[in-house]
């Protein structure tokens, strides 16, 4: 045979392979030498890598990986991680805080973007009303650092990117902490006994939005927290409602805490490089009331808002494009609708918890449901998996893990239905301890091998469950 005729053949093979799934594949490896040259053709499996998570890079992991090698070890991990069976997974108790855990955060996880299927170590953060900042190996239980015990802490996030963490207390003091050591970086004292904290990074700029018990928003600049702005978005009523969109442009803040107050989205560049002869640039959102919001990741600002509609009981979403009229001699905020549908939420819990997938996915919870609905409000799939109240949601590009007071974790993970799109199948549950011990989960977060969740103490000192996965 020439090799023309060889080499012919072989694409052949090679594209005939393309149509087998990564089992048949290695059963057509062992048909022959030469069938099992081809099969190991780096580009069949780099395209089903490809295929299967969108983005892969075997820089990260080291020159021993194969693009085979690399399917098969993050498919077995995904099956684990699927399954949740025993032995597929360990689960440590983390013991210190001697108060209620107010939350947790990862401080270094491992990313489904670019997942180390090697080095599988995380760094949790979690603060108490024990007025510390604990940071944790979750894989070994080792308590990495303690900060200096202050007064009873009551919000927590992080930047991983500059390896901050960032706190607020009671008093309203908001500190920064080095991630790797847990030294204190810098403070600014607010004076609201109530904080919610959001940071942002443009370009190379940091930032940090405060929202107040008295209803303001204050905008912090660089890791010094120098004062930057601040706006009044819901006078006399507090704001735990703040979020910024995937493009930066825009913080959107309201309240949950009053049914006729609209949320607002605030133009960012007006917190961040505010006018001394203009007031910040603000728009009010056409719907009353907002129970629960959140930005669409895949949209530039697209905002889903949980509102009311005419009596209490009803509840509606209303999905909105946020952008900015731009003329010779002023600029306006458009809050143009998209989509908007009723709600069937016979609750009167002020928990009504909301993330998104993807452009044309969101997650609501209200006591012990789950729903996914498309944005044009067709319902995908319900669950209800719980005896008692979510407490709290984590969701990513693999899975949904709700924790509840019935005090399980339960693992949902992400299909492509041929008729319904992308929705969720239900999986198993992840058990906490005794109840004759505890109250229930409180906090849940997770990253791409590992869950990490907050147990309520019945002698007030909260615990962290931590459960990882290894390939």
């Amino acid at each position: 045979m020439s090799n023309s005729h060889h080499h012919l053949i072989g694409d052949c093979l090679i594209h005939t392979f393309t149509f087998l799934g990564e089992e048949d594949l290695i059963s057509a490896s062992s048909v022959c030498k030469y069938w099992h040259e081809v099969a190991e053709t780096p580009w069949l499996w780099r395209r089903m890598c490809l295929q299967r998570w969108s983005f892969c890079n075997l820089d990260v992991l080291g020159g021993e990986y194969s693009w085979k090698r690399y399917f098969l070890r993050r498919c077995h991990l995904e099956i684990k991680m699927t399954k949740g069976r025993p032995g597929g997974y360990t689960c440590l108790s983390l013991r210190g805080h001697t108060g209620r855990v107010v939350g947790l955060v990862y401080m270094k996880g491992n990313s489904s973007h670019q997942p180390d299927l090697e080095n599988t170590s995380a760094t949790v953060c979690s603060a108490s009303a024990d007025g510390t900042v604990r940071a944790w190996n979750i894989q070994s239980g080792e308590l990495l650092w303690c900060s200096p015990q202050q007064s009873p802490l009551t919000w927590i996030i992080t930047d991983e990117q500059h390896d901050v963490v960032i706190t607020a207390d009671s008093t309203g003091l908001i500190k920064t902490w080095q991630g790797q050591t847990g030294r204190e970086v810098a403070s600014h004292p607010t004076g609201s006994s109530y904080c919610t904290l959001l940071q942002y990074n443009i370009n190379s700029d940091w930032f940090l939005s405060v929202g107040t018990r008295q209803g303001s928003v204050i905008t912090l600049a660089g890791l010094a927290l120098a004062k930057k702005s601040s706006i009044v978005v819901c006078d006399s009523f507090k704001v735990n409602v703040l979020l910024v969109s995937p493009d930066k442009k825009w913080i959107a803040a309201g309240t949950k805490d009053n049914d006729d107050l609209s949320p607002k989205v605030i133009h960012t560049e007006s917190l961040t490089s505010p006018s001394e002869d203009e007031a910040p640039l603000c728009q009010s959102v056409p719907v009353t009331g907002c129970l629960a919001a959140v930005f669409v990741p895949t949209q530039p600002a697209r905002l889903a808002v949980i509102h009311c509609n005419q009596h209490p009981n009803n509840k509606g979403l209303t999905v909105f494009d946020v952008s900015i009229k731009k003329s010779k001699y002023k600029s306006e905020i458009q809050v143009q609708q998209v989509e908007s549908f009723p709600l069937t939420l016979n609750t009167r819990s002020p928990n009504i918890l909301l993330e998104a997938k993807d452009s044309n996915c969101i997650v609501l919870v209200a006591d012990e449901h789950l729903w996914v609905y498309s944005l044009k409000g067709a319902l995908l799939a319900s669950f209800r998996d719980h005896t008692l109240p979510i407490s709290s949601i984590c969701v990513d590009t693999f899975r949904v893990v709700t924790a509840s007071r019935d005090l399980s974790l339960r693992v949902l993970t992400w299909k492509h239905d041929k008729d319904r799109g992308l929705t969720l199948e239900s999986r198993y549950h992840l058990l906490g301890g005794s109840h004759t011990m505890s109250r229930g989960f409180t906090h849940v977060s997770c990253d791409y091998s590992s869950i990490v969740a907050s147990v309520e103490g019945k002698d007030g000192k909260d615990v962290l469950k931590a459960y990882s996965f290894t390939s």
